[in-house]
């Protein structure tokens, strides 16, 4: 059965039957005032209600019953609500000019309420990625904000020349479409925050309501002019994406070092796998192309020859380096997403784990699978490893746990590792195979003793949203890890302290963090479509410059004064260099040494000191003639 839910000003939300157009149940009841706005929740399971009593409600549809309170803060009538797609968040946007979020699990409001628009707020909706929200208002402006921030994101978007009535997302969370009184609607770039082509003409009175189809190509609108119109946004010039042959154009999933430090893989929502040059941050041949869907997870093999990926298309293909062509026929066999990928120490095998629950082991000569899959788990298995003698696997899974599997037996190995939270999203065997660490949705990292099955010191806090990769260095001293808060952060394992500042530049979220094999670098993927190579020096937190170093016989770190001038710190700061307004933001953390690509918001800035003169010899770089330099 497909349902319809409506409300109504008679102060009842109803359930339809669009089969038998009959309605299904009684009404629900308990608003004081007008129903303005009503949602399913993804699974159906829940109605959400906002009304002018100023309240939002959650509805039980099986039992008719209201689940829970009344969720109250807004001031005045609550015009819009809307689930993100996991359904444990509600947004809310009300008379009183404010966006707010809740959590429909405990009932609360769920950090500070969005404020920045003037007037009313008459639509809001999430983002299917459940990053962002967006806001269209009596303001006439539409706004972006930030889920983990709370902090609007960018400039508003401004064109509209009257009241906002109704904004929505594309599913692939490139673009925004908003419906105006003034008739028209509009497409927005999400990345630019700049408007995409002209708007849309045609309804002849106020714009109330927009949607984009499924696949992105269409937009729907509803009007007071009592028509619905139908729009190919694919037929504007202005809306094609530009063309980016040597760069991914999705978010980027997974990213790890070959084994010799000199090159990185990734792979990507794009469906794509590509080889990146550590040294010149450009791609080595062709993209890998093969899968259908996107590439959850990619690995080199212990030599370097091959690349092993896994594909949400439920494929596991093993790559040639020397060719970039695919080896043989895909793996298959698990009947869902496959979320990891690893090689074992000898290269001869490959363990996945995937949304179907299961663990596998393929013979890297047969490509076939070996021996039983690994049974146990509750929910999808998002992470799997190698230890390093390959005698075992371990495995952290939606289901809040952490498991150890004998490969000769194919059986788990003692209890489930319990204390996470939230569900475990990452993890990794230490080098000389004695720990595991695991990284999680309770936004905290996890070490364990593989002796004792038990956690070892307190977890690693610090992240403000859900860890998503973790990682040991290549001598076991240190864990770097990356999260949906945008940041990486390096930490000490026998302090179980962060070392340093946490590593800044990407703007949404880390999918995935390496090490190198000589533990100087990390390599870093994101939602917003770059890798980056960042410079680590555990034992100096303020990692600066070599060449700046040289001459500053403190070994003092620097820092950008309010006027642009690199200089080193307090008590007797010295001016060293002038940075242009547009190079600012990238000198603000020196450890980024690379962006791919080159040109990606925040990029890593890359100077060549080798000629840098400071103090009063500075004029004896300079040449009448500058072709000789």
């Amino acid at each position: 059965m497909i349902h319809v839910v409506s409300g109504s000003d008679d102060r009842t939300i109803r359930i339809w039957d669009i089969q038998t157009g009959q309605q299904v149940g009684e009404p629900l009841e308990g608003h004081r005032n007008e129903v303005n706005s009503v949602a399913f929740s993804p699974d159906g399971r829940h109605v959400v209600s906002g009304s002018w009593d100023n309240t939002v409600r959650i509805w039980d549809v099986q039992t008719g019953q209201q689940f829970g309170e009344p969720l109250k803060g807004h001031t005045e009538g609550v015009l819009s609500v809307a689930y993100s797609l996991d359904g444990r968040h509600v947004v809310s946007g009300s008379v009183d000019n404010t966006v707010r979020i809740w959590d429909v699990q405990t009932g609360h409001q769920f950090r500070e309420p969005f404020v920045g628009h003037t007037e009313t707020v008459w639509s809001v909706a999430f983002s299917p990625d459940g990053k962002h929200v967006v806001s269209g208002s009596a303001d006439r402006t539409v706004r972006i904000w930030d889920m983990q921030t709370c902090q609007q994101v960018g400039e508003p978007l401004e064109g509209h020349r009257n009241e906002v009535n109704s904004v929505a997302f594309s599913l692939d969370v490139r673009h925004v479409v908003s419906g105006s009184d003034d008739e028209t609607i509009k497409i927005w770039d999400m990345q630019t925050c700049q408007q995409v082509g002209e708007p849309l003409k045609g309804h002849t009175d106020w714009v109330k309501s927009v949607a984009f189809s499924p696949d992105g190509r269409h937009v729907v609108s509803g009007s007071d002019d009592c028509t619905i119109r139908i729009w190919d946004i694919q037929t504007f010039p202005q809306f094609e994406e530009p063309q980016q042959l040597s760069n991914h154009t999705d978010a980027i999933k997974s990213v790890a070092f070959s084994p010799d430090g000199r090159h990185v893989v990734s792979g990507s929502d794009d469906c794509t796998i590509r080889i990146w040059d550590m040294q010149t941050c450009q791609q080595v041949g062709k993209p890998l192309e093969g899968h259908t869907r996107s590439v959850q997870s990619v690995a080199f093999s212990p030599d370097g020859r091959h690349v092993v990926s896994g594909s949400a298309d439920s494929t596991i293909r093993i790559w040639d380096m020397q060719i970039f062509q695919q080896v043989g026929k895909p793996l298959r066999g698990h009947t869902d997403e496959i979320n990891s990928v690893a090689f074992s120490p000898d290269g001869r095998h490959v363990v996945s784990g995937s949304a179907d629950r299961t663990i596998r082991i393929w013979d890297m000569q047969t490509c076939q699978q070996v021996g039983k899959c690994l049974e146990g788990h509750r929910a999808y298995v998002q992470s799997v490893a190698f230890s390093p003698d390959g005698r075992h696997v371990v495995s952290g899974s939606l289901d809040w746990t952490i498991r150890i599997w004998d490969m000769q037996t194919c059986q788990q190995v003692g209890e489930p590792l319990e204390g996470h939270t939230h569900w475990v999203r990452s993890v990794a065997f230490s080098p000389d195979g004695r720990h595991v660490v695991s990284g999680s949705g309770d936004e905290s990292i996890r070490i364990w003793d593989m002796q004792t099955c038990q956690q070892v010191g307190e977890p690693l806090e610090g992240h403000t949203y859900w860890v998503l990769s973790v990682a040991f260095s290549p001598d076991g001293r240190h864990v770097v890890s990356g999260s949906d808060d945008r940041t990486i952060r390096i930490w000490d394992r026998q302090t179980c302290q962060q070392v340093g500042e946490p590593l800044k530049g990407h703007t949404q979220c880390v999918f995935s963090v390496a090490f190198s094999p000589d533990g100087r670098h990390v390599v870093s993927g994101s939602w917003d479509k770059t890798v980056r190579i960042w410079n680590i020096d555990p034992s100096n937190p303020n990692l600066i410059p070599a060449s700046i170093s040289q001459y500053n016989k403190k070994n003092q770190s620097c820092s950008i004064n309010p006027q642009g001038w690199l200089c080193t710190v307090e008590p007797e700061p010295k001016l060293i260099l002038w940075i242009p307004a547009h190079l600012r933001d990238p000198f603000m953390n020196l450890r980024q040494v690379g962006t791919i690509p080159a040109d990606a918001k925040n990029f890593g800035v890359k100077v060549d000191w080798s000629k840098f003169v400071c103090g009063e010899s500075w004029t004896s770089v300079w040449n009448e003639n500058p072709k000789d330099e």
